[in-house]
C-alpha cells in the first residue's frame, strides 16, 4: 500500500483513453462507483466526481474522473485536513478498488450499451459542466507544489498575503528580539535575571501582543496586531498550517474581501474574551482568527454552499478538528482557548449574516451586512470594556515579591545565637526585623489604593496583618533582649513569632486551594 504526502494528500492516474470512447468510459466508473457504495455528486460529458463513505479511518475521499486530450485522469484526493500531512494509503486503496472493480463492471454492461449511452446523453445535456471549478476541491488543484502556497491567485488572494506577513512578522520579532537580548545581556551580564526579564517583556509590548490593561486603557489596535505575533515556528507552523488550509477551501466561496473581514474580525473578538479572563501577561497568535474562519466553514456547511455529500464529510471534518483543538486548550498549558471560543462563535455569527439568503420580502445589500457585523463588534467591544474593570494585577504582583523578599528576612531571627553580644542580637533584629517589617506595612498601604480580584484582594488582607504582625513580634524580641542579654523571649514574644509563620504557612496553603 502506497502512502501519499502533502499538503493535500491525493493520488492521481493518467489513463489513455485511445480508441475507447469517453462517454463510455464515464459510464463504466459510474457503475464502479454505484457497486463500491461511493455517493456519485457530480457527472458531465467532461467527468465526475464522487466520495467514498465516512468511517473512523476517513472523513472521506473525493473521487474523480476528468477527461483530457484523450486521458481519463482518475484521481483520489483527501477531503478533510490530514495531520501528519500524509493520507494513510487510504488514496491508494481507493484507486485500487476502483481499477479492480472497473473489469467487472465493463464485463456486466456489454448487454446494455445502447440503452446507458441513451440514458447518458440525455442526462449530460441538463448537467453543469463548468461545476469542476466551483467543487469543494477545486482551488486545492491549482496548488501544484508547495510554493503555490505562498502566490495569490483567483479565488486564493488574501489567504497567502497573510501567510507571508505572519511569517514575515515572525522573523522581523525574532531578528529585533536576539539583537536587544545580546545588548541587554553585554551591557549588564552580571545583573538580576529579574531586571533583564522585565526589560525583554517591555520591549515585547512594542510588538503589539494583547495585554488586558493596555487594551483597557485605549490600545485597541493591539486586538488586531497581536493577531500577527507568534512564539515560537511551530506555533506559527501550526497556525500557518490551519489557514492554508481553510483559505483553500472557503475563501473562493466568501470572496477575499468577506474572508479578511472574518479573520480579523474575529480574531478582535477572540482577543475581547481572553482580555476578559486574563488579568495579566500577553496573549499572541493567531488561532482565534483561525478559528473564527472554522466557524465561518461550518456557518457555509450548514447553509449548503458546498454539495451534499461533500458537505456531510467537510462537516464532519471540520467538527473533529475543532472539539480537538478545544479539548487540547482546556487541558492544555498556556493555551488560549478563550481566544479560541470567542473567535469561533463569532466567525460563525459573522459569516452567517454575511451570507445568509434573505427571503423575496427582505432584500440586505452588502453593505448593510457588514454594517450589522460592525455594529455587533462595538457592541461586544462595549459590553467587555465596560463590564471587565481594570485590575492592576501586574503592580500587585511587584509589590508582592517585594513584600516576600522583606518576609524572607524574618527567617534570620529564627537563627540568633545565645552566644552573640547582646549589641549584635539588637542589630539583626533591627535590620532583619523591624526595618523589613517597617517596609512591609509600607508596601501593603501601596497595595490598598489597587484595583484587584477577589483571590489578590484576600492576599492583600493577610499579607496586611502579616506586616503588621512581624512588626509586633519583632519589636517584642528587640524589647525582650534589651531587657535579658541571655536572649531568652518572653511566652508573649514566642506567641506572636509562632502567629506570624503560621499566618504565613495558612496563606500560602489557602491560595494554592484559591486557585
Amino acid at each position: 500500500m502506497s502512502i501519499s504526502w502533502g499538503y493535500s494528500p491525493k493520488i492521481e492516474k493518467y489513463i489513455p483513453l485511445a480508441d475507447f470512447p469517453a462517454d463510455r468510459y464515464l459510464i463504466i466508473a459510474r457503475q464502479v462507483i454505484e457497486n463500491l457504495g461511493w455517493k456519485l455528486s457530480h457527472i458531465s460529458e467532461t467527468g465526475l466526481i464522487a466520495y467514498t463513505p465516512i468511517s473512523f479511518q476517513s472523513y472521506s475521499e473525493e473521487i474523480s474522473i476528468r477527461i483530457l486530450n484523450n486521458f481519463a485522469v482518475v484521481k483520489s484526493e483527501c477531503v478533510g485536513i490530514q495531520l501528519l500531512l500524509n493520507d494513510y494509503g487510504k488514496n491508494d486503496s481507493n484507486l485500487e478498488k476502483f481499477f479492480h472493480e472497473f473489469e467487472y463492471a465493463q464485463y456486466h454492461l456489454q448487454e446494455v450499451w445502447d440503452q446507458k449511452l441513451t440514458e447518458f446523453h440525455e442526462m449530460i445535456a441538463t448537467q453543469d459542466d463548468t461545476y469542476f471549478e466551483k467543487a469543494p476541491l477545486a482551488t486545492k488543484n491549482k496548488i501544484k507544489n508547495v510554493l503555490y502556497l505562498f502566490f495569490p491567485q483567483k479565488g486564493y488572494l488574501v489567504t497567502p498575503i497573510l501567510v507571508v506577513l505572519n511569517v514575515l512578522y515572525y522573523a522581523l520579532m525574532f531578528v529585533i528580539s536576539a539583537i536587544y537580548a545580546s545588548i541587554l545581556f553585554s551591557r549588564q551580564p552580571n545583573s538580576g535575571d529579574v531586571n533583564l526579564t522585565n526589560e525583554f517583556l517591555e520591549m515585547i509590548l512594542n510588538f503589539g501582543v494583547n495585554n488586558r490593561n493596555l487594551v483597557l486603557e485605549g490600545q485597541f489596535w493591539r486586538l488586531f496586531t497581536y493577531q500577527f505575533i507568534h512564539g515560537s515556528l511551530w506555533h506559527l507552523f501550526f497556525n500557518m498550517y490551519a489557514l492554508i488550509y481553510l483559505g483553500l477551501m472557503i475563501e473562493n466561496k466568501l470572496g477575499w474581501k468577506k474572508f479578511l473581514f472574518i479573520y480579523l474580525l474575529s480574531g478582535a473578538c477572540g482577543g475581547l474574551l481572553s482580555l476578559s479572563f486574563h488579568q495579566m501577561g500577553i496573549m499572541i497568535g493567531a488561532s482565534g482568527s483561525i478559528m473564527g474562519l472554522y466557524g465561518a466553514f461550518l456557518a457555509l456547511l450548514i447553509n449548503n454552499f458546498y454539495e451534499k455529500y461533500a458537505r456531510q464529510s467537510l462537516l464532519i471534518s471540520t467538527l473533529c478538528v475543532v472539539s480537538y483543538i478545544l479539548i487540547n486548550g482546556a487541558f492544555g498549558q498556556r493555551v488560549d482557548n478563550a481566544a479560541h471560543i470567542g473567535g469561533f462563535i463569532s466567525g460563525f455569527v459573522l459569516c452567517y449574516i454575511l451570507t445568509f439568503k434573505a427571503n423575496n420580502f427582505i432584500v440586505l445589500k452588502p453593505i448593510a451586512r457588514y454594517a450589522v457585523s460592525v455594529i455587533l463588534f462595538l457592541l461586544l467591544s462595549g459590553a467587555v470594556l465596560h463590564f471587565s474593570p481594570r485590575y492592576q494585577t501586574e503592580e500587585f504582583y511587584k509589590l508582592k515579591d517585594d513584600f516576600n523578599k522583606n518576609l524572607m528576612s524574618f527567617n534570620g531571627l529564627m537563627h540568633l545565637k545565645i552566644s552573640q553580644s547582646k549589641d549584635e542580637k539588637l542589630f539583626l533584629i533591627n535590620s532583619e526585623g523591624i526595618i523589613p517589617a517597617k517596609k512591609n506595612i509600607e508596601i501593603t498601604k501601596k497595595m490598598q489604593s489597587l484595583t484587584l480580584k477577589k483571590i489578590d484582594a484576600f492576599d492583600r488582607e493577610k499579607k496586611a496583618e502579616i506586616a503588621r504582625k512581624s512588626y509586633r513580634a519583632a519589636m517584642l524580641m528587640y524589647k525582650d533582649v534589651q531587657a535579658d542579654s541571655t536572649f531568652r523571649y518572653s511566652k508573649t514574644t514566642s506567641t506572636e513569632i509562632g502567629d506570624v509563620v503560621m499566618l504565613c504557612y495558612k496563606l500560602s496553603d489557602t491560595l494554592s486551594k484559591m486557585r
